[in-house]
């Protein structure tokens, strides 16, 4: 924040709550300084100086007065002002006592200085002046949150941080202009949740509500808005709403398909006709054209272009021509209404959906136009300016989204949005020179406290927050709520909680997700998350008792809900399998699940009605069980559990890991690398309990419990004392002796050689590697590889920097990533990358890595070769696109595996090499055993 560059993320403070020498006192003694601002002012200085009073009273309980265009008989005194438009402030500039030369004429930037002896009697004064309206704003919004008020004391009852002594250290400190001019939010998707809780708080979307959003986006230095539209009309649902916009000094916009400054909902409530330009042209320039009356001098970014009615395509086909002439007539409109030529009134078209396709097939639009590109609605960017383009005067925005409604599945409940690829994909935008206006699809504020602040912050500069801070940016975040007690914990939760549910959105959800059957996915994923339960609700019986409310909004309630929601799907798959197994805990099961069913309901009334005395009634009304295609249900819908007859005499059932058949008997293989421990599944299918007994054919083989009994079921742990174990392979039985003296013969197969190997051991048909364990990253002089912490479903993810880099033929020492394994036989062997879902945004063939053994050839994988929309279904649901090619193996041993850098924005985050005949899996094996 100093005059020098600093990281934005560190938020480097020029507040101490000690006296220090030449420092300002804000608030002292109990007694906090004058706030002194001009007349002539913008009105909403006036407005967000009433704030800054109302937050430094709530910190230090010492409240400031106030004056206009003087300045009180006080020792020391805070100048507030615009430039050119506070007196006093103007006089300490003629008089050379303050250089503004840094911020003249700038967006967005402020001076935050002590000046000695400003004017007689006044032996300090702290100037806060900013280059324009927002920068006098931003000023004093960035000493509130130093000073302990957080851009969410309101929107999620974080309280204030209490001190009874606040000074301002000596020094000059400048907020340097913004990197993208617009940042902002789009409240979008918000029936039933914030529509019902505006209804219900505020009477409908008027300015009482906005006023709340308003003050939201400055708090966090945004300066953009779309507003509410699910039958929703900003300026006709209360005239006051662009006036207080406007005072605020948040720019207002309008959505990729409202032109002119129109609501989508006032074609309902004025419209006459068809939405369709070529039979009701009049009808639709006389609406536009009120639009751009209406919004007078009001600052605003007007879009252009027109969409079908109802966020559809326009017409069947791609039909330029109409598209082109409605432009032009929308420009005509804007000349005429604003006297001025169109170029000096902010527009952007969106390339959004099917309007990207005019674009693809050559439509242009004037170069003053801002083109406004889009990801795929789930947070891949769809299209990017190339390198060598002609800079456009209009610039490029981007219109990426944190919430959707629509295929493959609505996703609007809770926060779903890793930061660290939100940082991948806008860094990708900001790098290729979208720089003009960043948006974001918010859904309904609130269950997306930390991804907003995220977005609007890299937004502001993205140099400032590299990858490699990502993870101290979440900790910084909670600490701004929390405190520094809790802020590594709570930032841990967060970044899981996210992680998890971004593998798969709640939404999508279902009892066959993960797989029951290998690898323990689906359990290991409950129980991680069960786990991350457990500490976040340690935390908050811990958390002093005003954290509470905001603590259970932004972590406690997402955490417990998803966990709830995932054992739910878990216990729902167990209940199914179980009663096709016929085992006597499947009606249990059944019950279990409709437990989970009701806490998930009383989870979220307790968010609705109890937290904060009902403040946020109806923020959790968003269905999200229950899905059968795209849309939501009408209501949360309990998934189908099955109930079985059970018959009284006892029957056992056997069943090892890795099968869900008791007629397979084979358990997977161990090996002394790995020391598995497997398990076996012992069931009664009666209600009469029965005793059982295992006993191994050798000494070496390790059972827990050998015995015992069992009314429902047993698990019993199988493992290896490799210390007794004979070398090289062996296959032996485990004798299970149970109901009426039955028998099964269970197989256990260990592998142990007696030669050393060395890298990622293959066990069971597989070797499975994250890709940030490479054994050596080979980088050029142009390209770099970079982990990006935390990005992916299981661990991190690996790319490469710049994201500008040229495309290279693999081989030799181009860019490469070398994985050390070991594999027991020749033959051939697939390779599978799994890469994130990025898309072809270069608008070629598509994005390509390659993968080699040792020092053959490098195989190109094209990740979108010929892919369908049904391909782009699974990537988004599956949040991966898994890329494959098949190699030869000469020989058993040592290899190494290299992945090469052929295009930018491969995002690799594991591989998979799989030697034999796989076991299907949601996110591929846990990683092999990395021998050295």
């Amino acid at each position: 924040m100093a005059e020098s560059s600093k990281d934005i993320m560190k938020k480097v403070s020029f507040i101490s709550f000690n006296k220090g020498k030449n420092s300002f006192p804000l608030s002292s003694s109990g007694k906090s300084a004058p706030l002194c601002i001009g007349s002539k002012d913008y009105n909403g200085i006036a407005r967000i100086t009433k704030l800054f009073q109302t937050d430094i009273k709530n910190v230090t309980a010492a409240e400031p007065k106030i004056y206009t265009d003087t300045v009180p008989k006080e020792k020391e005194v805070i100048l507030i002002g615009t430039l050119g438009k506070n007196p006093l402030i103007d006089k300490l500039v003629q008089e050379k006592k303050l250089d503004i030369s840094r911020i003249r004429n700038k967006w967005e930037m402020f001076l935050i200085q002590t000046v000695n002896k400003p004017f007689p009697n006044i032996e300090k004064a702290l100037v806060i002046v900013g280059s324009n309206k927002r920068g006098t704003i931003f000023g004093m919004f960035d000493i509130s949150s130093q000073i302990g008020v957080s851009p969410l004391y309101w929107w999620a009852d974080v309280p204030f941080k209490k001190h009874s002594e606040i000074f301002v250290l000596p020094g000059k400190y400048i907020q340097e202009e913004p990197k993208v001019k617009y940042r902002g939010i789009f409240i979008n998707d918000e029936a039933p949740a914030f529509s019902g809780w505006t209804i219900e708080k505020f009477g409908g979307f008027n300015h009482k509500v906005y006023e709340k959003v308003f003050e939201f986006i400055l708090r966090m230095k945004g300066n953009y808005l779309w507003p509410a539209m699910w039958g929703r009309a900003f300026y006709d649902d209360d005239p006051e709403n662009p006036k207080l916009a406007y005072e605020y000094g948040v720019v207002i916009g309008t959505s990729h398909h409202e032109p002119m400054m129109r609501a989508h909902d006032e074609w309902r409530r004025f419209g006459w006709g068809a939405w369709n330009y070529e039979t009701n042209d009049n009808t639709l320039e006389k609406f536009w054209r009120e639009g751009l009356q209406r919004m007078d001098s009001y600052e605003s970014v007007v879009t252009v272009g027109m969409r079908g009615d109802g966020d559809e395509p326009m017409t069947e086909g791609q039909n330029i021509a109409l598209l082109e002439k409605i432009i032009a007539a929308q420009r005509k409109i804007i000349e005429e209404v604003t006297g001025k030529d169109a170029s000096e009134t902010e527009q952007m078209w969106a390339l959004y959906k099917e309007v990207q396709d005019y674009y693809d097939k050559g439509m242009r639009v004037p170069d003053d136009v801002m083109m406004l590109l889009c990801d795929d609605n789930w947070g891949n960017i769809r299209k990017l300016p190339k390198l060598d383009d002609k800079p456009r005067k209009g610039g490029y925005g981007i219109y990426y989204h944190f919430d959707y409604v629509g295929g493959p599945r609505n996703y609007k409940w809770l926060n779903t949005s890793q930061i660290s690829r939100t940082w991948e994909q806008m860094n990708l935008a900001y790098r290729y020179g979208v720089k003009k206006l960043w948006i974001v699809n918010v859904g309904d504020i609130k269950p997306l406290e930390f991804p907003i602040p995220f977005f609007l912050d890299f937004a502001r500069d993205p140099d400032q927050i590299p990858a490699e801070s990502l993870q101290e940016y979440t900790k910084s975040w909670a600490q701004e709520q929390f405190g520094e007690k809790y802020a590594e914990d709570i930032a841990d939760i967060i970044s899981k909680y996210t992680k998890y549910n971004s593998r798969r959105k709640p939404e999508l959800l279902s009892d066959d997700t993960y797989s029951l059957i290998n690898f323990r996915e689906f359990e290991t994923v409950v129980s991680d998350y069960n786990k991350l339960a457990e500490k976040a609700e340690k935390i908050y019986e811990e958390i002093p008792a005003e954290y509470k409310d905001a603590y259970y909004q932004l972590v406690l309630y997402p955490v417990k809900a998803c966990a709830n929601l995932n054992e739910l799907y878990f216990v729902v798959a167990k209940n199914r399998l179980y009663a096709k197994q016929g085992r006597a805990l499947t009606n249990e099961l059944a019950k279990e699940a409709k437990r989970l069913f009701a806490k998930d309901a009383e989870l979220s009334n307790y968010y609705n009605k109890v937290i904060s005395g009902g403040k946020w009634n109806h923020m959790m009304d968003q269905i999200h069980i229950g899905y059968t295609y795209w849309q939501q249900p009408d209501k949360a819908l309990m998934p189908k559990v099955e109930q079985i007859k059970i018959p009284n005499a006892a029957d056992m059932g056997v069943v090892v890991e890795g099968s869900n058949k008791d007629s397979e008997t084979l358990l997977p293989e161990f090996d002394v690398y790995h020391k598995q421990t497997f398990y076996i599944d012992i069931f009664n299918r009666g209600k009469t309990a029965f005793d059982y007994k295992i006993k191994p054919e050798v000494h070496w083989l390790v059972i827990e419990p050998d015995k015992g009994v069992i009314e429902k079921e047993q698990r019993i742990l199988v493992s290896v004392n490799w210390k007794k174990a004979p070398t090289d392979k062996h296959k032996v039985p485990i004798n299970i002796t149970g109901a009426g003296g039955r028998k099964v013969a269970v197989y256990a197969v260990i592998n142990n050689p007696a030669t050393p190997v060395k890298g990622f051991v293959e066990c069971n048909g597989y070797v499975s590697i994250e890709a940030e364990h490479y054994t050596r990253a080979v980088d050029c002089k142009d390209v770099k590889w970079k982990i990006i912490p935390d990005l992916g479903r299981t661990l991190s993810a690996v790319t490469t920097s710049p994201v500008t880099a040229k495309s290279q033929n693999p081989g030799g020492n181009s860019p490469h990533l070398e994985y050390q394994i070991y594999l027991f036989k020749s033959g051939k062997v697939k390779v599978n990358v799994f890469v994130s879902p990025t898309l072809n945004f270069h608008n070629t063939e598509g994005l390509r890595c390659a993968v080699s053994f040792d020092d053959k050839k490098p195989q190109v994988i094209n990740i979108h070769k010929d892919a369908t929309t049904q391909d782009w279904e699974k990537w988004v649901s599956d949040n991966i696109i898994i890329g494959n090619s098949e190699h030869n193996v000469e020989s058993p041993g040592e290899h190494v595996l290299k992945f090469w850098f052929v295009d930018s924005g491969i995002v690799l985050q594991k591989i998979v090499v799989e030697t034999g005949k796989s076991k299907p899996c949601y996110l591929g094996p846990p990683e092999s055993l990395l021998q050295e």
